[in-house]
Order: C-alpha cells, then sequence, then structure tokens
C-alpha cells in the first residue's frame, strides 16, 4: 500500500535538502543513524526518503530496531514540516505514537515518507509511513506513525 503523492516540487526539494545538511552535523544519533539517507521527494508537507540499512539499525533478532524507526518518524515529521512552508524551525516533540507491523533486515532498503496534515501557530501534526523496498517500490509496511510537535517560535 503506497500513498499517492503530489508532484514533487524542486524548490521544496532543495529547501528541504539544505535544511538537513545544516542540521545533521548537530546531531549525533542523526549521524549514527541517518548520515545515508536520502531525500528522493519532496512538495508542500510531504517528503519522501530512502535508507539502506545496515547492522547499525539492526536488533538481536535481526530486524530493524524499534528505536531506529522511532528515530525515522521523529525525523521525517520534521523534514515534512520543514516542507510545508520552507521553515528553517521545526519545532519539538511533544507525542510520539507508533505501530510496527512487520520487519526489514540488514541490507534491505526502506522507504519513509512523512505528511504535515496541519502546522498551526502552535502545534503541528504529521504522520509517517515506513515500508520496506521490494522492485524499487514501496512494499510491505514496516511502521506507521503519528507525530506532534510544538512548533512557536
Amino acid at each position: 500500500m503506497t500513498s499517492t503523492l503530489p508532484p514533487n516540487d524542486a524548490s521544496i526539494l532543495a529547501h528541504v535538502e539544505k535544511f538537513w545538511e545544516q542540521r545533521l552535523p548537530h546531531s549525533p544519533i542523526y549521524q549514527f543513524l541517518l548520515s545515508d539517507i536520502k531525500l528522493t521527494h519532496a512538495s508542500k508537507g510531504v517528503v519522501r526518503a530512502r535508507l539502506l540499512l545496515s547492522k547499525n539499525h539492526i536488533n538481536a533478532h535481526g530486524g530493524i530496531h524499534g528505536s531506529v524507526s522511532a528515530t525515522l518518524i521523529d525525523w521525517v515529521g520534521g523534514m515534512a514540516i520543514a516542507a510545508w512552508d520552507n521553515r528553517t524551525k521545526t519545532g519539538v516533540s511533544t507525542d510520539i505514537h507508533i505501530s510496527y507491523q512487520s520487519s526489514a533486515k540488514d541490507g534491505d532498503w526502506i522507504e519513509v515518507e512523512g505528511n504535515a496534515g496541519k502546522v498551526g501557530g502552535t502545534l503541528a501534526f504529521t504522520t509517517a509511513m515506513i515500508w520496506k523496498v521490494v522492485d524499487d517500490r514501496p512494499g510491505p509496511i514496516v511502521a506507521t506513525g503519528s507525530h506532534t510537535k510544538f512548533v512557536r517560535v
């Protein structure tokens, strides 16, 4: 199951890529887990990215670690907020919820999508999906989530 994406917007993608480039050096956890993530799509409030899973992403049972999924949902929610209106401050988390549905392993590609459903003056509400990539397309859902952020500057 995949979502219907609005057309890619090159200017929003460029903004989100620059935002990510500037943010990455200031976050050791993002450097450890997401330094190789590749943004593939951006439009107003929507971001998609792909990541090749490595041993750094895997739990003792050989599947993607739940904390990696949580980090991805946190990350992609912030990126979707940045894509909402080209902002450079995406707030702080107030709530995050994740439903784990299947798994992925070392060497698998995953795709993550974040959608900013509403970005207001105080709060932003995002949803996210993580898929295992099969035949270069989103395949089985690995996890879904929602993320609320306090965004007032």
